[in-house]
């Protein structure tokens, strides 16, 4: 082990945060580069967009649990999670290096087929990305304390990827997209690399908790912890096998249906089953409660991902093509600006204060509030720049504290589990935005409803977040 390892340096936890900034980079990439490529490119409809967009969420929902198991549970190449990462930085980068070449392997494969090809890469870039993420941030829980210094270790990834992030705005703004897309290649391979030579994994994990004690199995812990998104899951497989079929829906009663029973199931947990429980169902209650208003968070955000070009389009139809990818490419760097200052110099501090959920939630408001703000008053690139500014502070928020507030009530010993688990949360709701919100979008004239879909999922958010209670441990603060 070396010195700064043992040690806990600054060096150390900036080296231990390179794989997340890859496998974050590689993100940072597609959302600039993806929706413009597929656009512009090649000429696809909004609805064709969100199906391409579908290939993440579902290589999140096989690669992030299975992954999170397996890491838990291997031992080869020296460690637990690394092989994952070394496996999935490459194959991100490959994948990346496929992105601007859609064309050409369609016409290599002999057959008109671009939606099955940018289907095809982008699930291979996601599922890449999905096999690296779990481990790059399990990592950070196996080489840290319980405590303070884990929560540092989380930060710096933020701070880290953030900047980074910025980074790849920067390039898509200044130099364009194809760049972009050359620069995250090289960069992701590297930041996947390196730190393996220089991070030594514990070969036994902590100690079970109370958590784990009661012999639950994971297909058990899997369905219990997962209940607010059944309805997600159920819509999500219908809506994809409809979309497999070549069936076109004429309304959007499914999707109605689906916020109903998701609306019912939340309403369920949270007023009545409230009734005192174990220690560790206590737990597993408010993991599911975190999930729940996780889900929606990400509603409002994927919605923004993925139908930003769609929303600059109909605002600024007097720009050209160079003209939008230019002010999403900006767009999205002030988004990432806000999100790499804000979590250590403002939400940290006030955490010291109030508890985390309250500042989360408040951060959450601001973002609704500036969706809002987008759907009235979105109308100039300047305004939507300062708009994004407002946005920031919401995504700071949903990228690094919900981290510190599960990791109180997760068992350290099946943290890939856990981690998987959390990003079903992630990956479930953004399924729904790429089949449901998508159909929504494409059948509605003005695209500035991305913008109120927003509003209105990130305000239930935030109500959401309000009915975690305080964890039984203290919490610890977010600091450099």
């Amino acid at each position: 082990m070396l010195k700064m390892q043992r040690n806990l340096t600054r060096p150390f936890f900036a080296v231990m945060a390179l794989p997340a900034t890859a496998m974050g980079f590689a993100l940072s990439v597609q959302i600039a580069a993806l929706s413009w490529l597929l656009r512009t490119k090649f000429d696809l409809e909004i609805d064709e967009i969100g199906l391409v967009w579908a290939a993440g969420p579902i290589a999140g929902i096989l690669g992030q649990v299975l992954i999170g198991i397996l890491s838990d549970r291997v031992w080869f190449w020296g460690g637990r999670r690394r092989p994952f990462i070394l496996i999935g930085g490459l194959l991100s980068a490959l994948s990346l290096l496929a992105l601007p070449n859609i064309g050409i392997i369609s016409a290599a494969l002999g057959f008109d087929g671009i939606i099955a090809v940018a289907l095809t890469v982008a699930l291979m870039l996601d599922l890449s990305i999905n096999v690296s993420f779990n481990p790059t941030r399990s990592i950070i829980a196996d080489l840290t304390p319980a405590g303070e210094q884990r929560t540092r270790g989380y930060t710096w990834m933020q701070t880290i990827s953030g900047t980074f992030g910025v980074m790849a705005y920067a390039i898509g703004a200044s130099l364009g997209n194809i760049t972009l897309i050359y620069v995250g290649a090289g960069l992701v391979l590297a930041f996947s690399i390196l730190p393996c030579f220089f991070l030594e994994e514990p070969r036994e994990l902590a100690t079970p908790d109370a958590i784990s004690q009661q012999s639950r199995s994971d297909i058990s812990t899997i369905l219990s912890a997962t209940r607010p998104l059944w309805a997600f899951f159920l819509y999500d497989l219908y809506a994809l096998g409809r979309r497999l079929l070549g069936e076109e829906p004429t309304d959007l009663t499914a999707e109605i249906i689906c916020l109903v029973a998701t609306a019912l199931i939340i309403g369920h947990m949270l007023f009545t089953d409230r009734k005192s429980r174990s220690p560790a169902e206590a737990s597993r209650h408010e993991f599911r409660k975190i999930m729940a208003a996780h889900a929606f968070s990400w509603i409002g955000v994927q919605t923004m991902f993925v139908f930003f070009f769609a929303f600059a389009e109909f605002r600024f139809d007097g720009l050209d093509d160079a003209g939008l990818g230019q002010v999403v490419s900006l767009s999205f760097l002030v988004l990432t600006a806000v999100s790499a200052i804000l979590p250590a110099l403002v939400l940290g501090p006030l955490t010291r204060k109030r508890r985390r959920v309250f500042v989360h939630a408040g951060a959450l408001a601001m973002m609704a509030t500036g969706y809002l703000l987008g759907f009235l008053f979105g109308n100039t690139p300047i305004m939507v720049y300062f708009i994004m500014l407002i946005l920031g502070i919401g995504w700071a928020a949903i990228v690094s504290l919900p981290f510190a507030i599960m990791s109180v009530r997760i068992d350290e010993s099946r943290m890939g589990l856990f981690m998987g688990l959390f990003n079903l949360s992630v990956v479930l709701p953004q399924l729904f935005v790429s089949l449901g919100v998508a159909l929504a979008v494409q059948q509605i004239t003005d695209k500035g409803s991305v913008f109120l879909i927003g509003a209105v999922s990130l305000a239930l958010s935030a109500v959401l977040w309000l009915s975690v209670r305080r964890a039984e441990t203290a919490p610890t603060e977010l600091a450099l």
